[in-house]
């Protein structure tokens, strides 16, 4: 597996997706801390994506090399805006730098109701489903580790991830802001956050890498584990002010 060059070993610092913990970054976490300090931040804080940021910002270290899945790409572009100094690179991975159209807000609406009135697993369902990962074998056994993932962090924090969705701002203008060696990374299979949107996300930001994994959807960490790996690696190996290719 590719050794990360000059990388400087600063701490990475993972950040899961909707209702995910730090089994969705099992195959990256065992990868990368054979060589240097790696933590996931739970996505706890509040009901709105700034309260989150602010709250993982006072538990992080001075320095370090952020990925965002997901709901986790959302809070990172919030961290890139309020603490730009502090983050040596950033990957973006199956995440959108876009608001919710309202239409996408109004459907988090009978979920959040479900999650509330003892329904959990199946807003859990709904709010991942099976054709928003790549076809194969490993779908099933994915789906049912999202779904212990979500269920053993409980409806309250299910209502308050939704509410922070709802309420996100457009994070075009951070991304455009963007000084640190990028990486775009996006399963070629995902129907939440599809390819264009990665491609558009990109263009927004300096000289970012894009990397579309083939064989993976929306988490292409646990799809494509060796893949993801390899593309993580790399940028991390890419010296500050380069192009990640």
């Amino acid at each position: 597996m590719e050794q990360a060059g000059n990388w400087g070993r600063e701490p990475v610092v993972f950040l899961p997706g909707m209702m995910c913990d730090a089994r969705v970054f099992t195959p990256q976490l065992q990868a990368l801390s054979v060589q240097a300090p790696v933590m996931v931040a739970p996505l706890h804080g509040g009901a709105r994506i700034e309260d989150i940021a602010t709250h993982i910002l006072s538990m992080l270290p001075a320095k370090f090399a952020l990925v965002g899945l997901s709901m986790g790409g959302i809070v990172a572009l919030e961290i890139l805006r309020r603490a730009p100094e502090r983050i040596t690179r950033l990957c973006l991975m199956a995440t959108t730098p876009l608001s919710e159209t309202p239409d996408q807000a109004s459907m988090r609406e009978p979920l959040i109701v479900s999650a509330r009135t003892g329904g959990l697993e199946k807003a859990l369902q709904l709010s991942l489903p099976p054709e928003v990962l790549a076809p194969g074998a490993r779908r099933l056994d994915i789906l049912n580790l999202v779904r212990e993932m979500g269920l053993d962090l409980g409806a309250e924090l299910f209502v308050d991830q939704s509410r922070a969705l709802q309420r996100r701002l457009d994070q075009q203008a951070t991304a455009r802001r963007c000084r640190v060696p990028t990486l775009i990374l996006c399963g070629e299979y995902d129907r939440l956050t599809p390819v264009k949107r990665h491609e558009f996300m990109a263009e927004l930001i300096p000289h970012a890498g894009l990397e579309i994994i083939a064989g993976a959807g929306h988490l292409p960490g646990l799809e494509q584990p060796e893949a993801v790996n390899r593309a993580l690696l790399h940028w991390l190996a890419s010296p500050v002010g380069a192009e990640v290719a």
